[in-house]
């Protein structure tokens, strides 16, 4: 029997994290172990873990010294920063270098970086169709990590880009929820127009992951994005209607009036979604639902997703 290899998992009580901690605990084949990264180690998510079966390590993604320390022997990792905690691209940008040098300094032997698109490639900052945020943003939680992929290539880690999609788990904790309107009515409110928003289940970006680090080489160098269905806002909304046995409708905004709901990160989510509309072919087609079903059979789609989890989406 070969000695099991350790992934070091950042983000390990997140949404991201804790889907590829699950699956890795679920399929005890002797290939792989889990190291849980957390700044809390004491906290109840990673007490659930510990108890699951994961070592469980303290370590700060500000801290690259914590950082090598959590890293230490492992095989590989699988990295995730949250602009949420902060709201600030600078700062995830500072991170993601942070890991990049401790992977490197520890010799780590494949590295999953969650990332997502520098929008300034499509759209830079000069062209005022979506507008500039924080002065030199279009989507600052978009563009932080998707300029810190640099960090990964300069300093030569083995590598692989993980572009990821809407999680659907947003209708449960994100507040993203069918709400009632004016009228009594339940609706969905995006800025997509008539274009598909790739999304995808936590659980299943976990279960692509453990794939990819079981494949190795293969996509070492590579970006892959994955997304479990594309749909429009309409067809959203009419899954929404079948499972829930009441009519909710799409209620399509625009991005201005998204971004001025008010709410913290309205306006980046506004821009994101603006950029997912207007180069949706782009966005669409590097996250094929095909590229991640061949890594996960078990990918669901937003349907059995929504079976699974319409119990839990709180609506307004």
């Amino acid at each position: 029997m070969t000695e099991e290899k350790t992934i070091a998992v950042v983000g390990a009580t997140g949404a991201q994290g804790g889907g590829l901690v699950r699956a890795i605990l679920s399929h005890k084949d002797g290939q792989f172990a889990v190291r849980a990264l957390t700044r809390k180690v004491d906290s109840e998510k990673a007490k659930a873990l510990k108890a699951q079966g994961s070592e469980v390590v303290a370590a700060d993604l500000d801290d690259v010294e914590a950082l090598k320390r959590a890293f230490a022997g492992a095989y590989g990792a699988f990295c995730v920063t949250n602009f949420w905690e902060h709201f600030s691209p600078e700062r995830e940008t500072a991170q993601a270098s942070n890991i990049a040098k401790a992977a490197k300094e520890t010799g780590l032997q494949h590295v999953i970086w969650s990332t997502l698109e520098d929008t300034r490639n499509w759209v830079p900052l000069s062209d005022n169709r979506i507008p500039t945020l924080m002065g030199k943003y279009k989507v600052p939680h978009f563009d932080g990590k998707g300029e810190a992929d640099q960090a990964f290539t300069d300093l030569g880690v083995p590598t692989t880009f993980l572009l990821t999609s809407f999680y659907w788990d947003n209708f449960i904790s994100f507040g993203m929820g069918p709400k009632k309107g004016p009228d009594g009515k339940l609706a969905i409110t995006l800025p997509m127009g008539g274009k598909r928003l790739p999304g995808i289940a936590a659980e299943d970006i976990g279960k692509c992951a453990l794939e990819i680090f079981k494949r190795g080489s293969e996509f070492i160098g590579k970006r892959v994005g994955i997304s479990g269905d594309q749909l429009t806002g309409a067809q959203m909304a009419a899954a929404f209607t079948r499972a829930l046995g009441q009519e909710v409708r799409y209620n399509e905004v625009s991005p201005e009036a998204y971004r001025s709901f008010g709410f913290p990160g309205a306006d980046d989510l506004g821009n994101m979604f603006q950029f997912k509309r207007d180069f949706n072919d782009d966005f669409c087609a590097i996250r094929d639902p095909r590229v991640a079903r061949l890594l996960n059979p078990e990918l669901q789609s937003f349907e059995q997703w929504l079976a699974k989890n319409k119990s839990r989406i709180p609506i307004g």
